[in-house]
Order: C-alpha cells, then sequence, then structure tokens
C-alpha cells in the first residue's frame, strides 16, 4: 500500500514517469559513481565525511538539511538521524555505517538499504575521492529507478564533490 501511495505520488508530482518508460528502462549496474582529486590528506577528507554535522555543509542534493542525532562515525554499526526534505516533504532519516575503513572507505544506508559510499585514494596531487549511490543492497531496487536517482544522482554527486572540495578549502587545516 505505501509502495503504490509513494509510486502514484511521483507520477502525479513526475507526470514524465509513465508506465511504459517505467518498464523499458533497465540499469545492468544498480551504482553510479563520480570522482574528484584534492590537494588535502585522506585523514582529513575522511574527518569531514565521518561526521555528520557537517553533512548539510558539502550535500549537493539539496536534501540534507541538518543533524537531528549523532556524532563522528567511527565503526560499522554507528548511526545518525539526519533532517532531511525532498519533493517538498520534511522528514527525519537514521543511517547506519554498513562499510568503515578509516581514512579510506565509509558507507552508510538507511532503512531501504541502498548506500552512500565515499572511498579515498592517493592521487599524485593529494587524495581522490569516489563518491558512489549504491542501490544493489536496495530493498526496492525498482522503485529507486522509478524515482529517477538513476538520472538526477550523477549531477547531484558532483555538486556534492565540488562542494565538499570548496568546504575542505575553506576549512584547511594551516
Amino acid at each position: 500500500m505505501v509502495l503504490n501511495s509513494i509510486i502514484l505520488i511521483l507520477m502525479h508530482r513526475y507526470p514524465t514517469f509513465s508506465k511504459s518508460k517505467m518498464a523499458k528502462k533497465q540499469y545492468s549496474q544498480k551504482s553510479i559513481s563520480r570522482s574528484i582529486e584534492v590537494p588535502f590528506p585522506r585523514s582529513q577528507i575522511f574527518d569531514v565525511i565521518s561526521n555528520p554535522e557537517l553533512h548539510c555543509e558539502f550535500d549537493g542534493s539539496g536534501s540534507v538539511k541538518g543533524l537531528v542525532i549523532g556524532g563522528p562515525l567511527n565503526a560499522v554499526g554507528d548511526s545518525f538521524k539526519a533532517k532531511m526534505k525532498m519533493w517538498g516533504i520534511r522528514y527525519r532519516v537514521k543511517s547506519t555505517v554498513v562499510e568503515y575503513e578509516r581514512d579510506r572507505l565509509i558507507a552508510w544506508a538507511h532503512l531501504g538499504k541502498h548506500r552512500w559510499r565515499y572511498e579515498l585514494a592517493d592521487a599524485p596531487y593529494g587524495t581522490r575521492i569516489t563518491e558512489t549511490f549504491d542501490w544493489s543492497f536496495s530493498v526496492f531496487p525498482r522503485l529507486i529507478e522509478i524515482a529517477g536517482y538513476p538520472e538526477s544522482h550523477p549531477e547531484n554527486i558532483e555538486r556534492t564533490l565540488e562542494r565538499l572540495a570548496n568546504f575542505l578549502a575553506d576549512n584547511a587545516q594551516t
């Protein structure tokens, strides 16, 4: 019932999602990644990404509005709750760390099980940051596709990485 309501809302709000288009679009890979190279050490970048209080500072989707509860993320199982707004609807979501390797990798997921992952790797002029939206774990992967995330997330990820780079530059440790 809830799933049907969500689909109806999407179809009403985004009429370009006709049934024929929804049925035809298939995705062989259920993840989207983008990368950027920045002149900052992995530890400094990881400190920002693993602090949910700062997520609204660099989120490029415009949906993260602030932190409700949670501190720096230090291990798989750590969680945080964020204030969100999407499609004009305000809500709160609890996310839990599902992948973690200090200064190299962090990913979190919420009830839907799709993941937001950040990977940090040494690069010639600093660090390569790769952000991935991975819906291969999703409880409802088809809903992710119907909602148009595969089309909208590449641009959102690019904006996030650009905002993250700017945030790091503006707050560089001297």
